[in-house]
Order: C-alpha cells, then structure tokens, then sequence
C-alpha cells in the first residue's frame, strides 16, 4: 500500500486552525508514513510518490465527530418518536430499541453510520456507546473498535451506562438493568488497557462516559468516577444540560445548577466534554470556560428535539472549548458532519437574528456574523481533536496527521462560488469526496470506499429494520 502521496494544484486548503491560519496559501500537500510533511506551491513528485490531482478542487481536515450513537443508525425516523421531545422520545424510540441490539445488529448500525461519515469527510469518531448490563453476551466494545478499524478511521469509545435505573427507563417495556460500579469501573480498565492510545497521532482511545451524570450514576459514586478516570489516564464524557429539566431536576435534586454540579464532584476541566449544554447560565457558561471543560455541540439533533440552541458562540468568545458532534441519527436523520457544520453556521446567524431588539437609533439589524466559516470548521477538526485529546491530528499542517478530505465541487449548487473554500460549509448537499485520507491511508476514493457493497449494506439495512418493526 502507497504510504507517500502528493497532493497537487488545490484550488485552495483550510487547515482547520483558528484564526489566521484557518487558510493556507499551499496548493500542493506532501504526505508519507501518515504525515503531512510538506506543504508549498510547485511542490515536485519524487519517486514512489502517487500523485492526486487536486485541481478544481478543496481541501479540509478530516472533520472529527466528538459525540455521537451509532448503534441509532437502524432507528432512523423511527414514526413513534418523530415529533416528540427528548424525554418522550428516549423512551418511545433509544430505550425500547436498545434490547433488540446483539452484535450483529450492533456491527451493522456501527457500520452504516461510520460509512455515512466518512462520505461526509469524517475521520475521527467518538462513540457515546451506553447499551451495557450484566451477563450481555458480546463484547459490544470490541465489535465497535473492530468495525472502525476496518474502515481505517480514527475511534474513540465513550463507555456510556449506568448504575442505577431512571424513572424513565423503570417501565417494563425499557427496563434493562444496571450495572454495578465494580463491573463498570473493571471493564473500563480493561478497554483502556486494551485500546486507549497515547502520545502523537492515536488510532483509538477511551473514555469514561456515564449516560448522563446527574441520573445514571448515585451521587456518591460520581466523584469515585472521576477519580478513577483520572488515575487510568483517560478522560471523561456524559450528556449534560440538554433540556430544561436537567436544570429543574439538579435544582429540586441537589439545590445548584448542573455545572456547579459537576464543579462539586471533580467533573470539570481540559479532560472533561460534556455534550450538548443546550441551557447554560452566564455564570456556568464562564465556569466551562474558565475550567477548560469541553463542549460536544450537536445542533441539528437539538433542535430536531425541540431543545433549544446551545450558546457555542458565547463559549468561544470566552475561550473556551467547542466542538462539534453529530448524536445519534434516531434523533439526527442525517448523521453526518457535512450537514452538520452546515446547519450549525446557519443557525447561529438566525438565532442571534431573532434574538435582536428594535433599538430607539432604528439599528435592529445583527447576527449574520455571529460564527464563521473557519470558526464552524475550526470546531469541527482541531477543536474536537483537542477536546476528544488527539494529540497531532485535527489541523493541516507539517507534522500533523495526514487526515483530510478532498471535495470535487463539480455539481452545480457549486458552480458561481465566488470563494470555492468555503462550498462545503455553506451550498450545503454533499460535494463529491475525491479522496478522503485518514492516517495518511486513502479510505475513501472517487466517492467510494474501497471493500464495501453500498447496495448490498442498503438492503442489509432495510432487512434488518424490518425486522426490528417485527421484534419491538
């Protein structure tokens, strides 16, 4: 396998860095052994490089995926759960689903969803996995890295469940029991052995991920959590603040906020991402901030759910850590990070539009500069490599893992871009990929991935979600 390539004649590159890195004068792109190597104009092939045309087209990083449910990828639009809010829909669609899940079912939503994001540009992605309870059967972590490893993209498990059973899940028809924190905190240990990567550049990493702190472990044990997360050197993940309720259940609860919360019981800092914080306060928006603690920012799920806008603009401006994930696509119908970034620039615009007043001066119009191009794709590559702790991956640049994508503007939502850079973000659809590269290996070539029969995982897929409609 060709382990050198350059990148020739690119019409232009965004490097994912923030500022005024965010785009490189660089036309041509040196790669070998999994790095960027080289970056310049004219750049010569030297022997043993493969050569890839780039010209007409642009180049991204390999947009990184900080929060997301494969095992959803068979529960897409599910009728019983399309028009619900969050609490309603967990129970009518994830909970009641979730039993039905062996793992082959398993490997084959992992494996439509990881397809599904590396047609997007996707090369790195965190799995919020949380289908977990004594004597299963499988190894349901194995199955995930395995079919990622496949696929030759960057994963990490976020090793969701709980301890105790919600008020949502006690019903018969959802009930799955929970784990004890010894079996949890010992399997923990053995995947971090296993697959958590450090230093430059990993493959695979793990992290520490209860369903949602505020509910799915006691309050004794959360602190117990944190430390033992910390002494296995692997960070830490949960929902947090996704809905109202989560405020109203932590002040009934536990007389604070959720982020105070999480202040009290260790859970904040440059290891922690929570996703979501649709509703945070100023003083827990400075909290965050202030504490380096990351946001797993999903906005097209948040808002398919009625949950609101999650105020990653605000958290940026005041330094602090954002990223962007996709969620599961039971509550994300289309589970990739081109649509993603897409809607996430366009809705930060329109909320801070309407949240504009009639002013006395008559100066009532603002917003439209709320996020930028380079900031969304800044938070969907390095700043989720930083929050997730890929350490070397996320920017283009020498040194950095050689992930990236190269898009084909050649459909005519494309044609008239008077900055062809910035089509992926805002013409939306999807370009097509020429070549997606991640760990400096093509894994995605002419819009293709190399090994997979897309028609016959389409039928593997509508099969198998027949079936579910029969067993649940």
């Amino acid at each position: 396998m060709n382990k050198q390539f350059l990148i020739k004649d690119a019409h232009a590159v965004l490097t994912g860095a923030a500022g005024d890195a965010a785009r490189s004068p660089a036309t041509d792109i040196r790669i070998a052994d999994g790095v960027i190597t080289q970056m310049g104009c004219g750049l010569l092939p030297q022997p043993g490089e493969r050569v890839l045309d780039a010209r007409d087209c642009v180049v991204y990083p390999g947009w990184v995926n900080t929060h997301h449910h494969l095992f959803q990828s068979l529960l897409k639009g599910v009728p019983a759960g399309i028009n619900l809010t969050l609490s309603p829909w967990l129970q009518a669609v994830p909970f009641i689903y979730r039993k039905a899940f062996d793992e082959r079912r398993l490997r084959l939503a992992a494996r439509i969803g990881l397809v599904e994001l590396m047609l997007s540009g996707c090369t790195t992605v965190a799995d919020h996995h949380y289908i977990y309870y004594p004597n299963m059967g499988y190894d349901a972590s194995a199955a995930l890295f395995d079919e990622a490893d496949k696929l030759g993209v960057r994963f990490m498990l976020q090793r969701g469940g709980g301890t105790v059973t919600r008020k949502l899940e006690a019903d018969q028809s959802t009930y799955v029991e929970p784990e004890t924190l010894d079996g949890m905190m010992g399997d923990v240990e053995r995947l971090a052995a296993r697959y958590h990567g450090r230093g430059a550049r990993p493959m695979t990493r793990v992290a520490l991920a209860p369903t949602t702190a505020t509910v799915s472990v006691p309050r004794g044990e959360l602190r117990q959590i944190a430390g033992a997360a910390r002494r296995l050197g692997i960070p830490l993940h949960t929902h947090m603040s996704e809905t109202v309720s989560f405020m109203e259940h932590c002040r009934a609860e536990f007389g604070c906020l959720p982020i105070e919360y999480l202040a009290e019981h260790d859970w904040l800092g440059k290891d922690v991402s929570l996703a979501h914080l649709t509703h945070l306060t100023d003083g827990e928006l400075a909290l965050l901030a202030r504490t380096g603690t990351g946001m797993a920012h999903c906005p097209q799920s948040n808002a398919r759910l009625a949950d609101g806008v999650a105020r990653a603009p605000d958290l940026h401006r005041l330094g602090g850590a954002v990223s962007l994930g996709v969620d599961g696509a039971a509550s994300n119908e289309a589970a990739d990070m081109l649509s993603e970034v897409h809607f996430c620039w366009l809705m930060h615009r329109a909320h801070a539009g309407a949240a504009t007043r009639p002013r006395p001066d008559g100066a009532g119009e603002a917003g439209a500069d709320s996020v930028s191009v380079e900031q969304v794709v800044n938070w969907a590559s390095d700043g989720g490599a930083r929050v997730l702790g890929f350490d070397g991956v996320g920017v283009l640049a020498v040194g950095q893992a050689a992930d990236l994508a190269v898009y084909d503007l050649d459909s005519p939502r494309y044609f008239g871009l008077h900055d062809m850079a910035i089509g992926p973000v805002v013409a939306a659809g999807r370009p097509r990929l020429k070549w997606l590269l991640a760990a400096g290996r093509v894994v995605v070539e002419d819009d293709a991935i190399p090994g997979v029969d897309m028609a016959a995982l389409r039928a593997e897929a509508a099969a198998d979600v027949l079936r579910l409609a029969r067993e649940v």
